[in-house]
Order: structure tokens, then sequence, then C-alpha cells
């Protein structure tokens, strides 16, 4: 598990991303080799993906056994996943209630004209909670109960509150207020925690990451308005 920071990529740039950091970081500090098992033989790899712009824990396969033992559930979507995400307006809920965003998704997206997609949509569903709200703003607590390509920022869109910092959902006027105006330069989007079972055992485990302190200080600066 390793938290990923937001404008990094998972993989696919040797040397830019996510996996060229680990794997230089592994190969220097021997002990921290050692308590993961890491060997030069095997390739580092991750075992699902998060956004560039998505900061957050990841998980990343030292190991082929390893590797696909967690694969496995991921594909039967026993892992289960929470993003806290920073949105636009306020929610019709009290905090610590939940809602169902349940919009069908096609497998592409559109941008910010046309967020579900053309052709062919698939039932998607995104179980969010009201963690925080301001003037102009709502923290919450997101839970994809099915997986499409940019799901939870594209339910935020449709919505009608998209991710702060999301220029190709939301608006790019928006998005450049926030980075000149605020000082927040990123994708209001964080994947908080991973909750799945370690190789050999039965329980689950629960992995966290805590959400980034610039999303709270949007909130207390809102709320000083």
């Amino acid at each position: 598990m390793v938290d990923k920071p937001c404008g990094l990529s998972s993989h696919n740039e040797p040397g830019k991303d996510i996996v060229s950091f680990v794997s230089m970081m592994m190969e220097k500090d021997r002990a921290l080799s050692e308590a993961t098992n890491y060997s030069k033989e095997y390739t580092i790899s991750p075992i699902h993906r998060l956004d560039m712009e998505t900061s957050g824990i990841i998980l990343l396969g030292f190991d082929k056994a390893v590797q696909r033992w967690f694969s496995r559930q991921f594909e039967e979507r026993t892992i289960k996943k929470n993003y806290v995400a920073l949105i636009h307006g306020n929610l019709d809920l009290s905090i610590g209630e939940e809602e169902l965003w349940d919009m069908p998704l096609s497998p592409e997206a559109g941008g910010r004209k046309n967020p579900a997609g053309a052709g062919r949509k698939v039932d998607c569903r995104t179980r969010i909670r009201l963690m925080d709200h301001s003037p102009h703003y709502s923290l919450i607590e997101c839970e994809p109960l099915t997986g499409r390509k940019h799901q939870i920022r594209r339910h935020a869109k449709l919505s009608g509150h998209p991710v702060l910092g999301d220029s190709r959902y939301g608006s790019q006027r928006a998005a450049h207020y926030m980075k000149t105006h605020c000082a927040f330069d990123r994708l209001g989007l964080h994947a908080l925690s991973l909750c799945l079972v370690l190789p050999g055992e039965q329980e689950s485990w629960i992995f966290s990451s805590k959400y980034p302190s610039e999303f709270q200080r949007i909130m207390d600066e809102d709320k000083q308005i």
C-alpha cells in the first residue's frame, strides 16, 4: 500500500510514475525491501488504478502470487473502496446521512457536455455520505458500488455537484478560480481506504489514508465567509 499524490500517474510513465518511485525506494532502502519481500526479479505493478489527478491509497504487487490473490478480489468486487470528494454546492442531506447516486454510464465519457457518455449505458451506482458542508461546498465520502471510468466524477457532475478542480467534467472557469483565489490547484478527489483480505487470511482488513488537509482548509475558509 502506498499513498499516491495527485499529479502522479499510476504506471506507464517510466521514471515518472508511482511504480518507478517505489522501485527506486526499494533499491535504496535495504531494510524496507527486506520487510516487503521485494525482489528485483519481479516488476512492481499496480493491482488497481487511480487517475493521475486523484490522490490516495493504491495497492501495488511485488509478487505474482500476491498480485493474483488481490486481482481476483478486485474482479469479484469483494474489495471495498472508499473515496472522499470535495464537491460544489450543498446536498439535501444532514451530516452523516447517505444517498445513492444511481445513474447509468457508458464505457467512455463525453466530458462536461455529456458525462454519461454516448452509446449503450450500463447501471452504475455510487453510495455517498455527507461528512461536512459549508456555504458553497460539501465534503462527501463515496463508495463506488460498480466500476466505470471516472464514475465518481461523472456521477458528481450529473448530480449537479461537480468535484472541485475538475476541469474535465466541471467548469474550467471554476477550476481556475479555485487555483488563483483559493490556492487549490488539484482535483478534489482522494482514495481514502481499501477493505480487503490479506493472503492466507479470512478476515478483512481496512487500510486508510488521511484525507488531504487542503480539503478541510477549503471547508474552514468557506465557513468564515
